[in-house]
């Protein structure tokens, strides 16, 4: 990841209005900043949620509270708590996709 040309940032997420994203069941709330290549993210999955797709896309994911589930392509599992990230490039066979039963607030740079 290169990070674009752009002034000192700082962010109040609060104040960015959420896009909703159906999961196969519950939902992600996004609120997204984006700027060219760098798209930076505070994500909440809701209680039950399951992603409706494989995402072959590189993160650097955190979790602020909740805990979420990674399953990786290849039947790998993750169980990540507050504290926790991973890191995932956009080359390879880590194509993966998150799921929550109590639901969990992510911040997501990619």
């Amino acid at each position: 990841m290169k990070i674009p040309t752009l002034p000192f940032t700082v962010t109040d997420w609060s104040q960015l209005a959420p896009t909703v994203h159906p999961g196969v069941t519950g939902q992600a709330l996004w609120r997204t900043l984006e700027t060219g290549d760098l798209r930076v993210r505070m994500v909440e999955y809701s209680p039950g949620y399951l992603a409706d797709h494989w995402c072959d896309r590189g993160h650097v994911l955190f979790v602020v509270q909740g805990e979420l589930e990674t399953e990786l392509c290849d039947g790998r599992k993750f169980t990540l708590k507050p504290g926790m990230s991973y890191q995932v490039s956009d080359f390879g066979d880590a194509a993966h996709r998150s799921s929550t039963t109590t639901g969990a607030t992510l911040f997501i740079v990619d």
